[in-house]
């Protein structure tokens, strides 16, 4: 590791370390532009210039230049000063004078260094240049007179996102940054190209001129929309929530976001429910929450404890869920479940349900099967992490289900379960390159477990794990994907059928005669008995409260504090950014008022309470932001039959990645988003 000096500061860093990284380690900022620590050096806007002792006198990129022994820098002398400052000078020479009207205001690289580099007058006449505006669909707004050609879009989504749609034509002064042909970006991880700006150029569309950021409250939280667990900044003025932008997290989301979870907010204040409703005489009337407490209990009296169920939906966070486990068993009943898809997952044992190779795992990993799932739509964030196995470790990734294209060359086995007893026998050719991988990976979606033998199709991906050498010691490789934030703290807190308990199917099928749903939205709601009482708590008038006979209005994830369990089983908390519409409540506080009122008071009237509560059902709740590495040292797989795969072809759980829940679904800027995407448009018709 060569040792440099950096303004008198001592430094040792990696061989290969450039001197803006190098600087960095030693705690010295020096501008730049272009430069981004995940994107490729481009080198090209020239603002982190520095000197260096023993070579030619002239500045020097830092960005691009490699530390040497011995090596002596300066960052601040005359040279440098006067460096930057012709190229701040030249920037601003076509640059408009925007700042004003700019959304870009007050978070702006330009203005930052403009302050410390700038001069107050110019010495140029000319006009400045005018380039036309690019339109890249709805979700990101050009100004493309303000670009600087930094080329960090152009890096970012090509090099992350894997979808090379953004280039530079022409040169000099009459280069421009768009699409080739114009046409609206298809990444679901475009909107990351906004942050990643350093001027006013890129924007958001739905946030245009909307507010400052001095004016917005700002919270941290967890995005529910995927099961990620995305780390997440919420900013609100007043009572609404204007924007979301991803949080640093370098073992969850790095510092990306898909856009479903940045754009789909504006759903947040459409088809809201804001007052308990009771259904009379065919019709739901809004009532107090007292008679609509009263006519839950009038119903239950007499029910017998096996006819009174729960069903948790996709977005709850495990307050709720644990609350409403606690109430049901406290009225009897071990119909609970969490799974609404009906998806087979096997809740006895953790790594049975969970991505055991964790976020940052997959980065190892030099071989990955895919079966029955899409990550590019089902969780974009976690596929750019695949995408970077594949680039970094050149590891070759087979698909077993509808041919997909999740921005990385795949190559595709098959369509049934079928190829899983081939890859188990060796038969079929892409089974030795699993076997001859150090580090396999295998990726179960919900496609291939929300079917009649995926129980049997876990089993089996759990047996070709085993017999590929991805369960060791070091290396644990089997992995379930979930796209579902509430499915995996569910299975923890095993919100699952109980002893001689029913399971979603049986539920719906006249099983019950008193439903709960808890945000319970992608139930087949036509499937629930005539005769059947339905309760529906949740944040939005969607498929459960078109059914519900009473209807309790709950809190949306950005309106309350609650703990989430990603696809990895990481424990994360969200935090209450604004208060919930009219008589909307959170949801745990809603059941635990009544079970006051049916006698069932349940333990706890305090979230630290309930939180205590949940680390006695699951330890793993004790241990918040943080997720230990395991192996695998029992290789007993889960439950089902692996010879009793079907051979019906694997379909995918998420078709449509902008509208997969309540809130997007009700978002007008996903449903923008869907019509621009022809195979989508199509498919609405």
């Amino acid at each position: 590791m060569p040792k440099l000096t950096i303004d008198g500061i001592a430094i040792e860093v990696p061989a290969g370390s450039t001197i803006l990284q190098a600087a960095e380690a030693a705690g010295i900022e020096i501008p730049r532009f272009c430069y981004h620590e995940r994107l490729s050096v481009a080198g090209n806007c020239r603002m982190c210039l520095v000197e260096v002792e023993k070579t030619p006198p002239k500045p020097i990129a830092s960005c691009a230049y490699p530390v040497g022994e011995g090596m002596v820098v300066h960052t601040d002398t005359p040279m440098v000063r006067n460096g930057r400052r012709g190229v701040m000078e030249f920037l601003l020479i076509n640059h408009p004078l925007d700042c004003p009207i700019c959304d870009q205001g007050g978070e702006c690289d330009l203005q930052d260094q403009a302050v410390g580099f700038g001069s107050d007058s110019s010495r140029y006449d000319e006009n400045k240049r005018a380039v036309k505006d690019k339109d890249l669909g709805p979700l990101v707004k050009t100004t493309m007179t303000r670009c600087i050609h930094c080329t960090r879009c152009i890096r970012f989504i090509t090099e992350v996102a894997g979808v090379p749609e953004l280039g530079a034509t022409d040169r000099g002064e009459h280069m421009e940054v768009g699409t080739y042909v114009e046409k609206a970006l298809s990444s679901e991880l475009s909107g990351n190209i906004i942050d990643l700006c350093p001027v006013g150029a890129l924007t958001s569309k739905p946030y245009e001129f909307v507010a400052r950021p001095w004016e917005l409250q700002k919270v941290d939280s967890i995005d529910v929309l995927d099961a990620v667990g995305a780390n997440i900044r919420i900013d609100s003025r007043g009572p609404e929530v204007l924007r979301i932008l991803p949080r640093l997290n370098e073992d969850v989301n790095e510092e990306w976001l898909g856009d479903k979870s940045r754009f789909s907010i504006d759903g947040l204040k459409r088809s809201r429910l804001d007052r308990p409703w009771l259904k009379k005489d065919g019709k739901l009337q809004a009532v107090s929450w007292a008679e609509a407490f009263s006519a839950i209990a009038d119903r239950t009296k007499g029910l017998s404890a096996d006819r009174i169920g729960a069903i948790a939906g996709d977005l709850c966070d495990a307050e709720s869920m644990l609350a409403l486990k606690d109430l049901m068993t406290s009225l009897g009943s071990a119909n609970i479940d969490c799974r609404q898809d009906g998806a087979r997952l096997d809740a006895s044992r953790r790594d049975f349900y969970s991505f055991n190779t964790s976020i940052p795992g997959i980065e190892e990993a030099d071989a990955v099967l895919l079966i029955g799932t899409d990550p590019r739509k089902e969780a974009p964030v976690l596929n750019a992490r695949i995408r970077k196995a594949v680039v970094a470790n050149r590891a070759p990734v087979g698909s077993i289900g509808p041919v997909i294209d999740p921005t990385y060359k795949t190559v595709h086995l098959g369509f049934d379960p079928s190829v899983l007893n081939a890859l188990h026998n060796g038969s079929h050719p892409f089974a030795d390159t699993l076997r001859n991988a150090k580090k396999p990976m295998i990726v179960v979606g919900q496609g291939a477990l929300a079917r009649a033998d995926g129980a049997a199709v876990l089993a089996a991906a759990w047996r070709l794990a085993a017999s590929v050498g991805a369960l060791t010691a070091d290396w644990h490789g089997f992995n379930v994907l979930h796209t579902a934030a509430a499915r995996v703290g569910g299975l923890d807190l095993g919100f699952v059928p109980g002893a001689n308990g029913k399971s979603v199917a049986q539920m719906l099928d006249g099983g019950v005669d008193l439903l709960w749903l808890l945000g319970a939205d992608e139930i087949d709601t036509a499937r629930v008995g005539a005769n059947t009482f339905v309760v529906y708590q949740g944040h939005h008038g969607d498929a459960g409260a078109h059914r519900a006979d009473v209807i309790l209005p709950g809190a949306a994830y950005t309106e309350k504090s609650g703990t989430y369990v990603n696809t990895e089983g990481r424990v994360q908390r969200g935090f209450k950014a604004v208060f919930p519409p009219g008589d909307a409540r959170e949801d745990w506080t809603i059941i635990r008022a009544f079970s006051q009122l049916v006698g069932k008071t349940l333990p706890y009237d305090t979230i630290d309470a309930l939180r205590a509560r949940l680390e006695q059902a699951n330890v793993a709740f004790s241990r918040i932001g943080y997720l230990p590495r395991f192996g695998c040292s029992d290789l007993t797989g889960p439950s089902g039959d692996p010879a009793a795969v079907g051979d019906a072809p694997f379909a995918l759980a998420v078709e449509n990645y902008y509208q997969t829940d309540a809130i997007s679904r009700n978002s007008p800027t996903m449903a923008e988003c869907s019509a621009t995407k022809p195979e989508l448009a199509a498919a609405a018709e």
